[in-house]
């Protein structure tokens, strides 16, 4: 690693410390040449989950958009800002742990459904009616004879 002050190629580490959960490694070096010291942060390169939409393009996989679409069918529910960010947690999690990094919307949708519709039902029906496309009664109807 080269000195950021007189860059210099050579480094050396005088501290490593793991921080944050585990998945960053801090090493505090100093340069032997001018003798000034800086902090490096290792982490895991991780490969970016895309999204295959309906309509077949791809893009990032967004949380901020994911929380979005989750808030909106909670609202007045008694469903608290921390139960939306541990409930975005375990759908991010699980997007991990697949083995690939191309995953289809509706997958996405049906992992917050599953999980809404332990949470709360109110906001499941509300965040279903607009995944499932709902169009008329007979579909509210239909998913609220499965909650029954």
């Amino acid at each position: 690693m080269f000195c950021i002050f007189c860059k210099n190629k050579d480094s050396e580490v005088i501290e490593t410390r793991v921080a944050e959960d585990g998945s960053v490694i801090r090493r505090r070096r100093q340069c032997p040449k001018c003798q000034k010291r800086f902090t490096t942060y290792e982490r895991i390169e991780e490969l970016p989950i895309l999204v295959i939409k309906r309509d077949g393009s791809r893009e990032r996989f967004d949380r901020e958009k994911l929380r979005k679409g989750v808030i909106l069918p909670c609202e007045k529910t008694m469903v608290t800002s921390e139960q939306i960010e541990r409930l975005l947690d375990a759908v991010e999690t699980d997007l991990k742990e697949k083995d690939t990094t191309e995953i289809e919307s509706k997958e996405i949708g049906n992992l917050v459904a599953k999980k809404l519709k332990k949470l709360d039902k109110i906001a499941y029906i509300r965040f279903a009616a607009v995944f499932k496309r709902f169009v008329d009664l007979e579909d509210f109807e239909a998913e609220l004879k499965k909650l029954a």
